[in-house]
């Protein structure tokens, strides 16, 4: 019999072969995986991105003094089609006069599942980057099952086409 690992999956309950799958490890933290579905700006009625206020007429959401909202889906997996889990709900500031980042504080609101209930707060910069590009974001608390939550959340852009972004999200969590 082979050794217990370090990594063990606890599936979502709802979800018997969903990616959003959540492990431990001896660092202590707690691997959470799932997808940003995004609207983007621009995409006409139903971008799930709008400027709230747009100061500037830069192409890029992060002109600098520029502020969006954002309500996206977060889903199991890439597939636009995958199981909804939550929601991605916050704002951002181009906060950079290059126009090469934004300052975001976000919520990623659980709707379903184990975490049902649940939410992360984060916060730190979004950088205008190419596809596949990763970068990292704070994770500040949460509520629910992440109450006193600490931690970061890795993503990078997988996919997207003329009207949507889809990010893959890696959030590690500890509660120390």
């Amino acid at each position: 019999m082979a050794s217990s690992s370090f990594f063990f999956f606890l599936p979502f309950a709802l979800f018997a072969t969903v990616i959003a799958a959540s492990s431990s490890n001896p660092n202590g933290y707690m691997h959470l995986r799932f997808y940003n579905h995004e609207r983007i700006l621009g995409s006409g009625p139903n971008a799930t991105v709008v400027y709230s206020v747009q100061r500037t007429t830069s192409s890029s959401v992060s002109g600098f003094g520029n502020v969006y909202v954002y309500d996206n889906l977060l889903r199991a997996g890439v597939e636009t089609d995958s199981p909804i889990i939550g929601r991605n709900q916050g704002m951002g500031v181009g906060s950079s006069m290059a126009e090469n980042s934004g300052l975001t504080n976000f919520q990623l609101v659980f709707t379903a599942g184990e975490y049902n209930g649940s939410s992360l707060a984060l916060q730190g910069l979004f950088p205008v980057a190419p596809l596949g590009t990763l970068f990292e974001r704070a994770i500040t608390g949460g509520t629910g099952k992440f109450r006193l939550a600490r931690g970061y959340l890795l993503t990078t852009e997988v996919h997207s086409t003329n009207t949507t972004l889809t990010g893959q999200l890696d959030a590690y969590v500890t509660f120390r």
